[in-house]
């Protein structure tokens, strides 16, 4: 009897301090001992390593109605295309990635891009394609500035030197991109992989990068009807019951849940929800973007410390977005070589990059470009109609004006969702190690994963299922073996 009045003395005390609607509030009886915010790949990864090692007693809580995160397929004029992630990179090295791994056991439909003939297809401005010789000599200069970008980049770090940007390594090469098709080049080779344009991006931690180092450097596209995130459904398979239908029941997994404030002590953490809902538990593990981080949609009570917010906030979160068009018929090339083509405009990054996906969904008559940063958020904010119009005066540039009207036209919107606000993380210039061990520290009984936590793949899906796993063998450290203690390296080393 003395138990059961302090369990609602307890409720009632809660409702004082939070002010909320009781018949919202979760029932406290069944405290977890580990509360993980989001279910995409990172969060998946990290419930599942807690759970392997007898932390069992977990809860995820999802903003959205589905778990993947920014491995998110979606249909498209009868196709299964990917509004998010797309590709396995980082295959063929010494070191075997772990998700081409996954994606062999799955048998996922994937096919190798080769980028090989690029110079072949390189479109101007207007008037057709650029001669081959005359293509190939700026790709050529371009290699030549990415070999001295590495040099560069490992004498830094030998000499322990403070990092510049790309951009910097460039002017000392004395090769600044600024003509349609060096731009257009130049694109491709830095906004294309990191979203972000060379004078932002950091070079020492980008070049040479580790991803292709470790694991290699083929990059393999994902085109399957099951779509790239049935990775981290196999993976949450492994400790989430599901039904017949292959529906999540497990009560540890709740969607929908958008959690809006975290308040933490040294004795636990309380998670309130949009909806009024709280939960209690011993550890949190936030697995939500730097870009959500950066945001005011998760409260932290009390405030994380300063150190942690000015290290969050240095980082960037950036923003790819793939734009899918289907048309009635094919107008451009097909065959070996020519998968990818380059347009270049007079305004660096203006649908740039280009693919033809006949080899990926054979007489689909599917057509990829791909913007980043400013570009995407232009975009974002304009319609549909706008953008397609834009696409197609692009095109008639490109392959003349008979070409067909595009039929359907498919744009995501990461950056203008409050749940991702962007695609991933680049590093820029001006975080070190130093800070990025920041972002990566827990505070208190607050831990934290993502792709943006990851030591040496941060913008990877590898990436963030490597970081899931490390930060949860964090947590494990501290819960099993009292070992909570963070050691950021000083600065410098």
């Amino acid at each position: 009897m003395a138990n059961m009045k302090r369990g609602i003395l307890a409720v009632f005390i809660v409702h004082i301090v939070f002010g909320l609607d009781l018949s919202k509030t979760m029932a406290l009886e069944q405290t977890p001992t580990v509360i993980i915010v989001g279910a995409g790949m990172s969060g998946i990864s990290a419930a599942k390593t807690l759970s392997d090692a007898g932390i069992k007693d977990i809860l995820i809580l999802e903003a959205t109605d589905r778990i993947g995160g920014r491995m998110h397929k979606t249909n498209f004029s009868g196709l299964s295309v990917e509004m998010g992630a797309n590709w396995v990179e980082g295959v063929g090295g010494s070191e075997v990635n772990p998700i081409w791994t996954m994606a062999k056991k799955l048998q996922l439909k994937t096919f190798y891009s080769n980028y090989d003939n690029l110079s072949s297809n390189t479109y101007k401005q207007s008037g057709g394609l650029y001669e081959k010789s005359v293509a190939q000599a700026s790709y050529d200069i371009a290699d030549q500035q990415t070999e001295l970008n590495n040099n560069i980049s490992l004498s830094l770090s030998a000499h322990r030197d403070e990092d510049i940007s790309v951009l910097t390594a460039q002017r000392l090469g004395n090769n600044v991109p600024s003509t349609p098709m060096d731009m257009a080049i130049d694109y491709y080779g830095h906004d294309y992989e990191f979203a972000e344009p060379p004078r932002i991006t950091s070079l020492q931690n980008t070049e040479p990068l580790p991803t292709f180092s470790n694991f290699g450097e083929d990059v393999y596209f994902v085109a399957d009807p099951r779509g790239y995130e049935s990775i981290v459904h196999d993976i949450a398979n492994q400790f989430l019951s599901t039904n017949n239908a292959s529906e999540y029941t497990d009560p540890r997994l709740k969607l929908n849940k958008v959690v809006r404030e975290i308040r933490y002590s040294g004795s636990g953490v309380i998670v309130k929800t949009e909806d009024g809902s709280i939960y209690r538990a011993g550890y949190v593990m936030v697995s939500a973007s730097i870009g959500v981080l950066q945001t005011n949609l998760i409260n932290f009570q009390p405030d994380l410390p300063s150190w942690k917010i000015l290290a969050m906030y240095q980082f960037d979160m950036a923003i790819y977005t793939k734009i899918f068009l289907k048309f009635p018929y094919k107008f451009w090339p097909s065959g070996n070589g020519t998968e990818f083509f380059l347009y270049c405009h007079e305004l660096r990054g203006y649908y740039t990059i280009w693919q033809q996906l006949e080899k990926e969904y054979p007489g689909a008559h599917v057509l990829l470009v791909t913007v980043t940063d400013d570009e995407s958020r232009r975009i974002e904010q304009q319609s549909d109609s706008e953008t397609k119009a834009e696409v197609m005066e692009v095109l008639r540039n490109m392959f003349g004006n008979h070409i067909p009207e595009a039929t359907d036209i498919l744009v995501p919107r990461w950056w203008s969702n409050r749940f991702f606000k962007g695609t991933f993380s680049n590093w820029p210039i001006g975080v070190s190690r130093y800070e990025y061990d920041q972002i990566r520290a827990p505070v208190g009984r607050v831990y934290f994963t993502g792709e943006h936590t990851s030591e040496n793949y941060n913008g990877y899906v590898h990436g963030a299922y490597l970081a899931g796993i490390d930060s949860a063998n964090m947590m494990i450290s501290c819960i099993k073996k009292k070992m909570c203690k963070y050691q950021v390296m000083p600065k410098g080393t």
